[in-house]
């Protein structure tokens, strides 16, 4: 369900930027969205932030980047310790579904931490 609702929004690496700083960010541990933005002296003399170009999503040891333009490019690298062993250009669908399975497994780790803080207050506490 992650992934087909991610794929619903897939125009274009603006659209995910949205969807990965706005509706994803405060379920993500800080840091883990960057995006980077291409900005026209348009953009720079009015003080915005120019259109989204690349993004970079890190959870554990992937990290996904999806760089805009006009057809957009997806690579998914796995890191351990700063050292990336493996890196895929993909399709854009992979690299959805990529992402749907490791946002749902960081989900899963964040409750499992959650309940065992909970067991951990409640038992020191009796």
């Amino acid at each position: 369900m992650v992934a087909a609702a991610l794929r619903q929004d897939a125009a274009d690496v603006a659209t995910y930027a949205r969807v990965l700083t706005g509706t994803l960010a405060d379920a993500l541990p800080p840091g883990s969205v960057t995006v980077e933005h291409d900005r026209s002296l348009g953009d720079k003399l009015r003080g915005r932030d120019g259109r989204p170009s690349r993004i970079v999503v890190r959870l554990g040891e992937r990290t996904l980047f999806l760089a805009g333009g006009g057809r957009p490019v997806a690579e998914i690298h796995h890191e351990v310790r700063g050292v990336v062993l493996s890196r895929d250009q993909v399709p854009l669908d992979v690299w959805v579904d990529t992402l749907a399975r490791e946002l749902v497994a960081h989900a899963d780790a964040s409750a499992r931490a959650a309940d065992a803080l909970r067991r951990l207050v409640v038992e020191g506490g009796a």
